[in-house]
């Protein structure tokens, strides 16, 4: 385990390596649901004229960006700039990591278009790195399916694109969330590099994850939550923490590679300007290049330039939330396990509903935050989700999140005919061919795709016919599918199809 040395009287002759220091920064907003949403008997209503608004607290989220953008990203971005702009022509050029949620680049073009602009030219310096995450800044790495995780991971990586130009190499998971086959998923998409907490080794070095090429970087969290959790704590027997005090810290701790990696609205946001955080920030890069054996670098530096030190197998689940440093933060008790279910089973529903409005606000309430939101143990992690969170009480969390996600449920079930259970394609007893319709509009998509072989063995059987009247309740659907039984071929094709579309004409 890290060990700090308080001892700040360094000998730099006793450096023999340049150890690379790497500050990384999480930007992510959430986008909050209207919390009386329950209560104002709002749930299931006929007539909405627009879901968004009837779900999401759009002047709050507002709010709430303006004031962070006021308070944390544009002060903050200024004094990076600064930092960037007055080292670059040095031997140690000042350089920094960021990694954005897509929902947070929305809300900037949305909200605040400046706060973007003052990213992109941070960006345009050349000595600012982007990471990679999941666009929803979700939990979808946790599915048993895990398409939907590549899905926003492709998302993510066009919004990078097409905001500032860039292809990241350098994967962080939501809230840095990692095993090995979060791994073998980000290697397999061509990253170069991933992200997670520092408590499965010595985070000080770099290395590989089982079975794949990538390099595996640690954060430092206890030199991280000096900064983020502990700097304006007047009972912290390091108070007050000077920049030239950190850089020292920084310069007697060993290994290869040091990475700082914390939510960026901890300047300005979490730790208030009147606490001295950004006069810290402002001198630290200075204080950082007085000692020798430091150099700035950026993470896919480190992973370029720092051998692994060894492979490293990680089975179970961590993260870096909460004392834990695993996933009990969003699936600690049955509330918010119910709703983590509830929403992943409206997968299929959302995306065969072919509505893009409705599957973006099915990803939308994705959100990781929503669940974070419902967190009931006490004690100081109980005392950090209550200073993030919108609502007086979990409870109240999961009542208003379960109810929208009930009233999506009921919406996309009027919208595409969803079933009680869904209709699993094969070709013979236990021999599926991998394609399944939740719905009658995903069992019209999956007709012009299935092969005429697998619809010849249900039809023989009546299989759809019987799906559709046990599991859509829809008799005459049914009769109709079973006078089909003597077709063949691509005319069994077609005429399924027709009946279907006729069925889906007479719910609408």
């Amino acid at each position: 385990m890290f060990t700090r040395t308080k001892d700040v009287n360094i000998l730099q002759a006793d450096i023999t390596d340049m150890t690379d220091l790497s500050f990384c920064f999480e930007v992510h907003q959430p986008l909050r649901l209207k919390k009386n949403f329950f209560w104002e008997r709002s749930i299931l209503k006929e007539v909405v004229p627009d879901l968004w608004d009837f779900y999401f607290d759009d002047a709050e989220n507002r709010r709430i960006f303006e004031r962070v953008s006021d308070k944390c990203y544009l002060p903050a971005n200024d004094i990076i700039l600064k930092s960037i702009q007055d080292l670059e022509g040095s031997d140690k050029p000042f350089k920094v990591a960021y990694s954005f949620s897509g929902i947070f680049l929305e809300q900037c073009r949305r909200y605040r278009p400046a706060v973007l602009d003052s990213f992109v030219k941070l960006v345009e310096t050349g000595f600012v790195e982007l990471m990679e995450q999941t666009y929803y800044h979700s939990l979808a790495s946790l599915y048993e399916e895990k398409q939907e995780f590549y899905e926003q991971v492709k998302m993510h990586r066009e919004i990078i694109w097409d905001s500032f130009g860039l292809r990241p190499t350098t994967f962080e998971n939501t809230e840095l969330i990692y095993n090995d086959q979060i791994a073998k998923m980000v290697d397999a998409m061509g990253y170069k590099a991933i992200f997670t907490e520092g408590v499965i080794a010595d985070p000080n070095y770099v290395y590989r994850p089982k079975g794949t090429d990538l390099a595996l970087l640690l954060r430092n969290f206890q030199l991280t939550d000096d900064i983020g959790f502990r700097f304006s704590s007047r009972n912290w027997a390091e108070y007050p923490l000077t920049a030239d005090k950190y850089a020292c810290w920084l310069a007697s701790t060993p290994g290869r590679c040091i990475n700082i990696f914390c939510d960026y609205e901890t300047f300005g946001e979490h730790q208030w300007e009147d606490t001295g955080i950004f006069e810290f920030l402002r001198h630290l890069p200075w204080e950082i290049i007085r000692h020798e054996g430091l150099r700035f670098a950026t993470p896919g530096e480190i992973a370029r330039d720092i051998a692994p030190e060894r492979e490293l197998t990680v089975e179970r689940y961590v993260s870096w939330a909460d004392l834990e440093r695993d996933t009990s933060c969003w699936l600690g008790n049955a509330l918010q396990h119910a709703c983590f279910i509830y929403q992943k089973r409206l997968e299929a529903p959302a995306k065969e509903s072919r509505d893009l409005d409705l599957l973006k606000i099915w990803r939308t309430l994705g959100l990781s935050d929503h669940l974070y939101y419902i967190f009931t143990h006490g004690g100081g992690p109980g005392e950090v989700h209550s200073y993030f969170s919108p609502y007086g009480l979990p409870y109240d969390a999961s009542v208003t999140y379960f109810s929208v996600l009930c009233d999506l449920h009921y919406r996309l079930k009027k919208r595409t005919m969803l079933a009680d259970s869904p209709f699993r394609f094969a070709t013979g007893i236990d021999e599926f061919t991998g394609h399944v319709a939740w719905s009658l509009s995903g069992l019209e998509d999956l007709l012009e795709k299935v092969d005429i072989a697998s619809l010849e063995y249900h039809n023989e059987r009546g299989d759809i016919a019987m799906w559709a009247r046990t599991s859509l309740g829809d008799d005459i659907l049914a009769e109709k599918l079973e006078s089909h039984k003597e077709s063949k071929g691509e005319g069994l094709r077609k005429r399924l199809m027709k009946t279907v579309q006729e069925a889906l004409k007479r719910s609408i």
